[in-house]
């Protein structure tokens, strides 16, 4: 299947899920069921799995226009973006007995991991500061801490943790000591595991994690103890390229929803498209976004050949989330008051774009990166 030809599919399946169902979930603080079983009935939650494994076994590219074209829709994949790159931890460094085991029942969405547990409220992204700890007892390891910001749990049954597995004061690198385990939250939410949900101001279905005793196999650990750190890092290129395709689609919504409203809204007896005051805004965001979905591709590119994606990811998501957040405001400030109500979508979007200036990784730090990684300044934190 062609890139164009999966965007039409998958914009034929958004057009199942108009601004209505959004704006119910929205005030409701659902969570979209119905939404995320029809993309896993698809099959495009499971684009980046293998085939031998059940999964489409799509390049990054593919994926990338398949979250696009949902946001593009005026939908949101935040709700199960996940489950497309946290698998990538398993994928790379997890036993073949353990990808035997949950990479088919993940493509066939008979399993969900969507939950990714590294942040924590004393951290943020000092990973190295975290202190969670998974201490070894025989065949388990006995997981105590908190996490943060850990979206979805609610809605998974599986969930990657990054734990301490040797204290601090023992380790002979800022990065090491640290494990990646998988939990089979079916099982610990019975015995240790509980989960808080966090009111923000989209729906993100965003929580906090508290573990309190709870006892995973050792045989759940993903790759050797005390590399964690290196196997989360490896996944992030994919997971910052995906996201940024996300605000590409943002951007590409806010644009043409800005630009129909001007050609309609006659103000003193003309569109108000015909203002320049409103057309340069528009214009120059729309340059913005092509710009920053360009990079997006090389990104994409690169990181399908195998090659060092880390600058292009980076400046991917940043471009990215800036156009869509500079489009968003162009967009409201076009509709005016009108932005604001509800039934425009535009205030729902208008938030819910905004969490990519923080999230996954912030802008301030994607600027840090790129300094000391590409420019060869010296390390500021």
């Amino acid at each position: 299947m062609t890139i164009l030809a999966i965007r039409e599919a998958v914009a034929a399946l958004c057009a199942r899920f108009p601004g209505e169902y959004w704006r119910a979930l929205d005030r409701s603080r659902g969570y979209p069921v119905e939404f995320v079983a029809a993309l896993t009935e698809a099959g495009y939650l499971a684009a980046l799995i293998p085939q031998e494994y059940g999964g489409a076994g799509l390049p990054l590219a593919a994926a990338s226009a398949i979250l696009e074209e949902i946001h593009l829709q005026g939908c949101n994949g935040a709700a199960c973006h996940a489950q497309m790159y946290v698998m990538g931890t398993l994928l790379r460094h997890g036993s073949a007995e353990q990808k035997a085991r949950y990479l088919p029942a993940i493509a066939s969405g008979a399993l969900r991991l969507q939950a990714f547990a590294v942040t924590e409220p004393t951290s943020g992204t000092d990973t190295s500061a975290i202190e969670t700890v998974a201490m070894r007892d025989g065949h388990d390891y006995v997981i105590n801490g908190q996490k943060i910001w850990t979206s979805r749990a609610e809605y998974s049954d599986l969930m990657i943790v990054l734990v301490r597995t040797t204290p601090k004061a023992q380790v002979t690198t800022r990065m090491s000591g640290l494990s990646v385990l998988l939990v089979d939250m079916r099982d610990a939410r019975a015995a240790g595991l509980e989960i808080r949900p966090i009111r923000t101001m989209m729906n993100h279905s965003t929580t906090a994690v508290f573990f309190d005793n709870v006892r995973v196999p050792a045989a759940n650990r993903i790759g050797e103890e005390g590399q964690g750190f290196r196997y989360i890092v490896s996944g992030m290129n994919a997971e910052r390229i995906l996201i940024a395709s996300e605000c590409i689609g943002d951007a590409k919504w806010f644009i043409r929803k800005a630009t129909d409203y001007a050609n309609e809204r006659h103000v003193f007896g003309r569109p108000i498209g015909q203002n320049q005051g409103v057309q340069f805004p528009l214009a120059k965001v729309y340059a913005s976004t092509c710009a920053a979905a360009l990079m997006v591709n090389q990104a994409a590119e690169l990181f399908d050949t195998g090659a060092d994606a880390g600058a292009e990811a980076n400046m991917a998501k940043l471009l990215a989330a800036d156009a869509a957040w500079d489009a968003a405001n162009v967009c409201i400030q076009t509709f005016g008051g009108f932005g604001f109500a509800e039934e425009y979508d535009v205030e729902r979007k208008f938030r819910e774009t905004r969490l990519y200036q923080v999230a996954p990784v912030s802008t301030n730090l994607i600027l840090s990166y790129l300094a000391e990684h590409v420019l060869g300044l010296p390390r500021s934190y």
